[in-house]
């Protein structure tokens, strides 16, 4: 049975937390996220902590400023448990309010900046949102504000825009207190993730979670000093937040922030700025092995590519390790609920166990479970439990929700894996009928319930269809009693309401019903087949 070195597991102990007992914990920990960023602070404090465009801070740097936009936002009031939105794309603004906010004992809510004016406006009411930070070009998508009583404050960044103070407004030069007090099952960070009932859920990321999965990718991708990761996620996102920003800050590195994708800037950023560690989607690669030819940059210093979110095709691992041989590929299986990852791919297997994604995180405990929740033999899928220190303990304002996908203390992850003999897991499907689009996650019930409400649709389903670069593009089947209604109505409805990633790629109409099976429910291995024949 494969196992993680043991100086890794010596430093494990069992507690309880969140009512759960059992849970295998790192013990030589930071209390919390303010101490670890004390601890980084102390390590290096003159060593560059954020690089994003022509600007370049030092944890130092860092420190000062979140110390001042803390002491602005506890001007305006804000403080313990209060939510802080942040409608930012990638950015130093995002990075230094998070702390700040983490900083008052604040909660800070994560939003993608290509959410449209409805989801925004559930989030903000969801999670009872004080304060929304926001990018000025995301001002026409705002919810009015007399639809979001509870915010009581907007801050713009990057341009006026009315209704906003500045984000200058927030550095107050005034006398600086000491981070807020905090417990480490206090929640840090809300993310909001959809769910099957297309209604997103807030997860509920604690200081004990993220540590957790910050120490995690630190030792199992065995990450040092000096390391310098590249941002090129959206930071809102799970990954982006804990595999890039607290991982370099558990290890006093340097988070290198590129504000969007492409390809030839991200290799041009990698070389230029020595990049050692990443981790993106697989579509991510494809594009640049597609694109660019990868010898005419010095990535001599790139060592580690995780990667996640989709599975990576052994053809892109074949080609990624003869043109950069030594880039050691980790693949890392998470979820928003598990604060990133539940298995990691132990080094210089990338090749070897392309099927697979890896073993449990060293403090993680996961079961392969049948129908009736019993462990399944060596290599016979069933749904995956987890359990851990990553584990959130549920979701915000949600106890229903809470009580249905979490049980004895393991999250009940809907998708569908096998482990065998020596403990690597493979996973075979996902349950959830989540279709991954270039890494973000896109739920079939939520794009339906966005498209029923239309008046010219009578029923819909929505399907991945393989895409060689993207992983999977959204495919909906509509019945219509309209027959003007066109696949350009479609998407036009669809994107007034979803974000823009959850656009169907392609549209087709149907004649007849769609194929449903004796209960009633839509069988969308049909559709799915029709797509693969293109009858």
């Amino acid at each position: 049975m494969r196992t993680w070195p043991e100086h890794i597991t010596d430093r494990i102990a069992v507690e309880t937390h969140f009512g759960r007992s059992g849970i295998k914990c790192f013990s030589d920990r930071p209390a919390d996220l303010n101490a670890m960023l004390a601890d980084a602070v102390s390590a290096n404090p003159d060593g560059e902590a954020l690089v994003c465009d022509d600007l370049r801070l030092t944890y130092r740097e860092v420190e000062s400023k979140v110390e001042a936009v803390s002491a602005g936002l506890a001007e305006l009031g804000l403080g313990q448990g209060d939510r802080i939105a942040l409608l930012l794309a990638n950015g130093p603004e995002f990075l230094i309010v998070l702390l700040a906010g983490l900083r008052i004992g604040a909660i800070a809510v994560p939003i993608n900046v290509r959410e449209q004016k409805p989801e925004l406006q559930h989030i903000l009411d969801d999670c009872g949102a004080a304060v929304l930070v926001h990018d000025a070009d995301t001002a026409d998508k705002l919810p009015d504000p007399e639809t979001t009583p509870a915010l009581r404050h907007r801050v713009s960044v990057g341009g006026t825009v009315a209704g906003s103070r500045g984000y200058d407004s927030l550095s107050a030069t005034g006398a600086r207190k000491a981070p807020a007090q905090v417990g480490e099952e206090d929640t840090a960070v809300i993310l909001y993730t959809s769910g099957t009932t297309g209604r997103p859920k807030g997860a509920m990321l604690t200081h004990l979670n993220i540590i957790h999965s910050a120490m995690h990718f630190e030792l199992c991708m065995e990450l040092g000093k000096n390391e310098r990761s590249l941002l090129s996620v959206p930071a809102s996102h799970v990954t982006g937040l804990v595999a890039t920003l607290f991982t370099m800050l558990r290890t006093a590195g340097c988070s290198v922030i590129m504000r969007a994708f492409k390809a030839e800037d991200f290799l041009a950023l990698a070389a230029r700025e020595k990049v050692t560690q990443t981790l993106m989607v697989p579509a991510m690669y494809n594009l640049f092995l597609l694109r660019c030819t990868v010898s005419d940059y010095d990535l001599s210093n790139w060592r580690i590519g995780g990667y996640g979110g989709a599975p990576m095709a052994e053809s892109t691992i074949r080609e990624l390790t003869e043109k950069l041989p030594n880039l050691v590929l980790m693949n890392a299986y998470g979820a928003t609920e598990l604060t990133s990852p539940a298995t990691i791919l132990p080094p210089g297997l990338g090749a070897e166990r392309a099927d697979s994604i890896g073993i449990a995180v060293p403090c993680g405990d996961i079961r392969i479970v049948d129908a009736q929740g019993e462990d399944t033999a060596t290599d016979v899928p069933g749904e995956m439990w987890i359990k851990g220190p990553m584990v959130v303990p549920g979701y915000w304002n949600n106890p229903e929700k809470t009580a249905q996908e979490f049980q004895d203390g393991y999250w009940k992850s809907g998708d569908v894996g096998s482990r065998d003999a020596q403990g690597f897991i493979r996973l075979h499907d996902r349950a959830k009928d989540m279709i991954i689009r270039g890494g973000y996650n896109i739920y079939s019930a939520e794009v339906e319930n966005t498209l029923t409400a239309h008046p010219a649709v009578m029923e819909c389903a929505a399907i991945g269809q393989p895409d060689p670069v993207l992983g999977e593009k959204l495919h909906v089947f509509v019945c219509s009693s309209d027959p003007a209604l066109d696949a350009d109505a479609v998407r036009a409805h669809c994107a007034a309401g979803l974000a823009d990633y959850k656009t169907p790629d392609f549209v087709t109409f149907c004649d007849e019903p769609l194929p449903r099976n004796a209960n009633g429910k839509v069988v969308k291995k049909v559709l799915r087949d029709l797509v693969e024949t293109g009858t």
